[in-house]
């Protein structure tokens, strides 16, 4: 079985060093290259074409925003994944809207990264429990229902698929048949001209449902 390619961008090399000792670690994945400026890696990432490509988002030259920007027009394959310090609900907004496919605090555990990881190179999205953890906004809900005349529940289920739950997950939390989750799922969908998971996620971050300022 091919192992998962990473590679790895920020500026310190003991976070480099740490964070290539843990993916090395796992029997699935293996380092392919890294970077500790913006420029250096929107160089070697479109050569190197790894899986995922793991962006500190306040490297020198470019941020991660700005290199998310270039890579998804120049390498849409590779999955990329924040790994920064920064919880503000801006950072996450920007990097999502970017091409980000997931959004890890380097404060997290190192579990969360290795999730993280293996979520968005199998096609998901993925934001760090301790930034949804946060809370949300209730005006803001409220304006998103006014606008989408999404009914309670379609937004109780979208906003559990924004979190990263699946449809039996969401069904046993709401105690729902998965059937009937994924039938609020296509309606909400349809009302907010939605098409996948990572728009959903993307409009969860742009409405606030995920982190509070």
């Amino acid at each position: 079985m091919s192992k998962i390619r990473v590679f790895l961008a920020d500026d310190h090399a003991v976070v480099r060093e740490g964070i290539k000792s843990l993916v090395m670690a796992q029997a699935d994945m293996t380092v392919v290259g890294e970077a500790a400026d913006g420029t250096t890696a929107v160089e070697a990432v479109p050569r190197l074409l790894p899986d995922v490509a793991l962006l500190d988002l306040s490297l020198p030259g470019l941020s991660g925003a700005q290199i998310a920007q270039r890579l998804k027009v120049e390498c849409p394959q590779v999955k990329l994944l924040a790994l920064t310090i920064h919880e503000g609900r801006a950072y996450l907004r920007e990097f999502m809207t970017a091409g980000g496919m997931g959004y890890v605090l380097k404060r997290a555990v190192s579990e969360e990264l290795i999730r993280a990881i293996r979520t968005v190179v199998g096609g998901g999205m993925y934001v760090d429990p301790l930034v949804v953890g946060q809370g949300t906004r209730n005006g803001s809900m409220k304006a998103v229902l006014e606008r989408s005349q999404l009914s309670e529940r379609e937004e109780e289920v979208l906003r559990l698929i924004a979190e990263g739950h699946t449809n039996k997950e969401i069904a046993a939390r709401l105690e729902l048949s998965a059937k009937t989750v994924e039938t609020y799922k296509t309606r909400s969908l349809e009302k907010l001209g939605l098409h996948s998971r990572a728009d959903i996620v993307r409009y969860a971050v742009r409405e606030g449902w995920l982190v509070e300022t």
